[in-house]
């Protein structure tokens, strides 16, 4: 009988609740207004030979590595930030290895792991969800082989501070430091430029967020060139669609309607603080586009209230730490207005029984 690995078949399966999105859809922290019209204009132009044939990756690499600052030999773009994090487990981890991650965080981290038989240290966040950096120091070890860092980190939308990330991997020279900057564009601060002095850095980046092209499926993971030689040996050479290259000239070129989204977002964000600060909720400063609020008990209730109100809010008690926190992508101001009436109506339908301690 064919069966599957042991570690697969205890393998944490990770299940998004994507059927039934009817309403406005801020339980993902998508990208709320689209892409640009240039993306848009440059989809259309995919002809049939571009579909007919397989798609080359390196024009694309070459412009990314621009946009970026570094260079070609130092960029590989992937399927998503997820392919750049299964491909760095495929790399440097071993049966028995460990992996560090500080919770909560982006469950994929733990699932990719686990699937190469590395064991996961989950250092718990403060309880403010400061990022434990001596903790983390303290955990490295010998097996230590792959450290994960979301900055910004989801759910919380916390951060941790440059000098930190690159204490971490001075700490830990033989494992490989992946800092996820899949929501930089909010936050507006990077270690993509040490990339070139600490070599077993790693940064990925994705165009699902603020450019809005999460259904092409487009990332990038930058790390040292010699140490992206290795990552690519276990990457598909046709890793990323045809379609997906040919848009991203465009969304390269269209600064100004990116910066002009993260700018609503940001000022939706501070926005969408105020009001649950004045609703009395708990909620942490965020520097991605989705803020996390401890509704409390009635968490669940609460997402039910606002669905019946036509928004969609992701609800994260699941996660360490996280009981009774839900999650709020924030969106364009008019879809901002919708959220904080829903928001006054669903806590109002709660009353006293909520608690958000």
């Amino acid at each position: 009988m064919l069966n599957a690995r042991a570690v697969v078949r205890t393998l944490k399966e990770y299940h998004p609740p994507l059927g039934g999105r009817d309403g406005l859809r801020l339980d993902f922290n998508e990208n709320t207004v689209g892409c640009s019209q240039r993306v848009l204009e440059a989809l259309r132009g995919v002809d049939y030979e571009r579909l007919a044939r397989y798609p080359e990756r390196e024009p694309g690499e070459t412009a990314v590595a621009g946009f970026l600052g570094v260079t070609p030999e130092q960029v590989l773009l992937t399927n998503g930030v997820d392919e750049g994090i299964h491909l760095l487990s495929e790399t440097y981890l071993d049966p028995g290895d460990e992996v560090i991650v500080a919770v909560p965080t982006f469950s994929m981290y733990e699932i990719y792991a686990a699937a190469t038989g590395a064991r996961l240290i989950a250092v718990q966040a403060k309880e403010d969800f400061a990022f434990p950096t001596p903790e983390v120091l303290a955990r490295i070890g010998e097996r230590t082989r792959l450290i994960a860092i979301a900055n910004p980190n989801n759910p919380t939308g916390g951060v941790v501070g440059r000098e930190d990330l690159l204490k971490i991997a001075a700490a830990a020279p033989n494992a490989a430091l992946l800092v996820d900057e899949a929501y930089f564009d909010f936050y507006g601060q990077s270690v993509i430029d040490a990339v070139s002095v600490t070599p077993n850095l790693f940064v990925a980046r994705t165009f699902s967020k603020a450019f809005g092209l999460a259904g092409l499926r487009l990332g990038v993971l930058a790390g040292a060139a010699e140490q992206m030689k290795m990552v690519r040996r276990v990457a598909s050479p046709y890793n990323v669609n045809g379609v997906a290259l040919a848009c991203l000239p465009a969304a390269l070129a269209d600064r100004e309607y990116v910066g002009e989204y993260v700018a609503q977002v940001r000022s939706g964000r501070e926005r969408l603080e105020r009001e649950l600060a004045a609703l009395g909720v708990k909620y942490w400063p965020s520097q991605a586009n989705f803020v996390l609020a401890r509704i409390g008990a009635e968490s669940g209730r609460f997402v039910r209230a606002m669905r019946q109100r036509g928004i969609l809010v992701r609800d994260r008690s699941s996660d360490p730490g996280c009981d009774g926190c839900v999650r709020m992508t924030v969106g364009s101001p008019e879809q901002m207005d919708r959220l904080i009436e829903a928001l006054r109506g669903a806590i109002g339908d709660l009353g006293t029984e909520r608690v958000s301690a």
